[in-house]
């Protein structure tokens, strides 16, 4: 079996478990605040189902449908995976708001305590697990799912210092004010893995990415690369694709173009972290690209070198040459 559908198999069974055992929890104590812990759980099983289903397609090969292949599903997934996380956080909070006001009997804290905490525990190494393998696969799917087991780990850590609190002290009011608090936390991390999600659907540009590229061109920068802007990365699944526009003198024939290129793309293959597809657009220079080009010999040059512009996400980034900075 892949290393990503195993992962995420180990978290939907692990998920249905703690679950279980959450909703034992509450039901020997009673404890709105861990009912929030528990209603959580339910997202975390429907969420794992999903992903172990979006990371079925993701790794599906291209096909004459899907030129860039099934990656994009990912993002969805995570979506959806935010959009539940906020969805019960609301609940929680609207819920534990009612109980505030018209409280319920609380027993058995201590034992609901340890149950709490053991599944906590498991969440937390279940949570590092998922992000490990995420990120050697550059699975967002396995990221997501693992940061959110991680948030329940710690809503759960909350959860049974609350707990003991309300043990110590016979304050049973603390139950509905915790799961409101541990509620909010909960819709919060619901909105920035959506937001990322979105970004990605809206094929936003990989930041993190551009600036390891640029690292990368700027070190091994040769001669005749005179510019390069317009840099974009997008990631589908494991998937990366990079486009941008590099100057080369103009006078080179096409062989000599498709070698340039060629170099750059080995060039971010051989030291980037990932396998990444390029698709690079070769631009003319003018003559007013002269005071920065360092071409040597050049026949046709109508300035003479000034200076090397360094490149950055400043000006790589964008759709003009340097010269018109």
């Amino acid at each position: 079996m892949q290393p990503k559908k195993k992962a995420i198999l180990i978290s939907l069974c692990v998920s249905i478990v703690l679950m279980l055992a959450k909703f034992v929890a509450y039901f020997i104590t009673n404890s709105n605040a861990i009912l929030t812990d528990a209603a959580e759980s339910i997202v975390n099983v429907i969420a794992s189902a999903f992903a172990f289903y979006s990371i079925y397609l993701s790794t599906l090969p291209k096909d004459e449908n899907h030129p860039y292949g099934h990656g994009k599903v990912e993002f969805f997934s995570a979506f959806v995976e935010g959009v539940l996380i906020g969805i019960a956080g609301i609940i929680i909070i609207f819920k534990s708001s009612y109980d505030f006001f018209y409280p319920k009997e609380i027993k058995q804290l201590f034992d609901g305590a340890i149950i709490i905490a053991i599944t906590g525990i498991i969440n937390l190494a279940i949570g590092f697990y998922l992000i490990k393998t995420g990120k050697r696969h550059r699975s967002l799917t396995l990221e997501a799912d693992g940061k959110h087991l991680l948030t329940d780990a710690i809503s759960s850590a909350g959860l049974v210092i609350g707990i003991i609190i309300i043990y110590t002290t016979q304050i049973f009011w603390l139950d509905s004010a915790i799961s409101i608090a541990l509620g909010c936390y909960i819709v919060f991390n619901g909105y920035k893995l959506t937001r990322k999600s979105v970004g990605g659907l809206m094929d936003e540009s990989n930041i993190e990415l551009v600036k390891d590229i640029v690292v990368i061109l700027q070190e091994n920068r040769q001669e005749s690369w005179i510019d390069v802007h317009n840099l974009r990365a997008q990631q589908y699944g494991p998937d990366l694709h990079i486009d941008c526009h590099v100057t080369l003198p103009y006078y080179f024939d096409l062989n000599e173009v498709h070698q340039q290129i060629s170099n750059i793309d080995q060039l971010i293959n051989v030291s980037g972290s990932h396998e990444t597809e390029l698709f690079i657009h070769a631009d003319p220079c003018l003559p007013a690209c002269c005071n920065y080009c360092k071409m040597p010999n050049c026949k046709v040059r109508q300035e003479d070198f000034k200076r090397e512009i360094g490149w950055n996400m400043e000006n790589v980034t964008k759709n003009q040459k340097h010269f018109s900075q």
